[in-house]
């Protein structure tokens, strides 16, 4: 077991101690080993998608433009927690200066805010093109979606730029010790000595109203989109529209049903151990999982992909 008490007495007072996931691990070795691993497969399974997008002339559409967008935000919601994590392992040093943790909350607060709003703009573009492909090229031109990608970085940071200020102008006179992997705006306020109870009433109704907008969005989106394809009679257009709604949906899930655990249920459900494993969950196994839904599960992207490979293949051959 990390031994926190000897950190904070001989680091600064103004640093912060995380406890992290390893002390909590019978394994801490193996379990650095997964997760740099898993850390690599985001990081090169994003990238990759985002290479074969712009690379290939069929992919520039308004939902791969979308699903690029989201791949560059989980490339960076992955970078924001997990590099600090393992080097802190590595280096066997836990602590995290004042302005690191509030840059790091601030990122982690406005990458995810981002996300919410890009997953309902996503749902909006499968809403169009299924039920009104007519028009699909009009309404979802380069202009919209720049606006709704724009608009999703935009209230995003509204979130960061909002919550993060005040969670750390809060005083901290207990312990300096948070028991997370990184500066989650709940596990920090546990620390302060004063009385929180009205900031985190608003910053419940904050989170409730950033979930409620996007999730008003998917919804109304998905039943329109489910009523059209009820309603069709090509027996290969409803199981092409439904496998292209169907990816996004998983990814809706995976997201959303997270952060409703943690923003939305009362504080009884959580202890610092559950609320570790659900960050872990968004923070790490999302981002890895979002280029294989969407890789595995798309025609488009396998051929682009085997495209690719077969493009290397022949490049070699010509070089020998």
């Amino acid at each position: 077991m990390y031994n926190t008490t000897w950190v904070v007495n001989h680091t600064g007072r103004s640093d912060f101690v995380l406890v992290g996931l390893f002390s909590q691990s019978k394994h801490p070795t193996l379990l650095c080993v997964v997760i740099f691993v898993v850390f690599l497969m985001a990081l090169s399974g994003n990238t990759i998608l985002i290479l074969l997008i712009h690379c290939d002339a069929h992919l520039h559409n308004p939902m791969y433009f979308f699903i690029t967008q989201l791949s560059l935000m989980d490339v960076m919601y992955i970078s924001v927690t997990v590099p600090k994590m393992l080097m802190d392992q590595v280096m066997g040093v836990k602590q995290i200066s004042a302005p690191e943790c509030g840059m790091q909350m601030f990122l982690y607060l406005t990458l995810g805010g981002s996300e919410f709003f890009l997953l309902a703009a996503m749902a909006y573009d499968r809403y169009v093109a299924i039920c009104h492909p007519l028009r699909y090229p009009i309404l979802m031109n380069h202009r919209v979606c720049l606006l709704l990608v724009s608009s999703s970085w935009l209230l995003g940071s509204v979130d960061g730029f909002m919550l993060t200020p005040i969670t750390m102008t809060f005083p901290f006179c207990r312990s300096r010790v948070i028991h997370h992997f990184f500066c989650e705006v709940p596990a920090v306020m546990k620390l302060s000595c004063s009385d929180t109870s009205l900031y985190e009433t608003l910053m419940y109704l904050c989170c409730v109203l950033m979930l409620l907008i996007p999730v008003t969005v998917i919804s109304s989106s998905y039943s329109f989109i489910l009523f059209t394809i009820h309603r069709m009679n090509s027996a290969e257009g409803r199981k092409k529209a439904f496998a292209t709604c169907s990816s996004h949906m998983m990814v809706v899930i995976l997201f959303y049903g997270t952060a409703i655990y943690n923003n939305m249920l009362p504080t009884s459900y959580h202890t610092p151990e559950k609320d570790m494993i659900v960050s872990l969950f968004y923070t790490i196994l999302t981002p890895v999982l979002n280029p294989l839904i969407y890789s595995l599960r798309n025609k488009d992207v396998t051929r682009a992909l085997k495209k690719m490979l077969n493009l290397g293949s022949v490049l070699q051959e010509t070089m020998k």
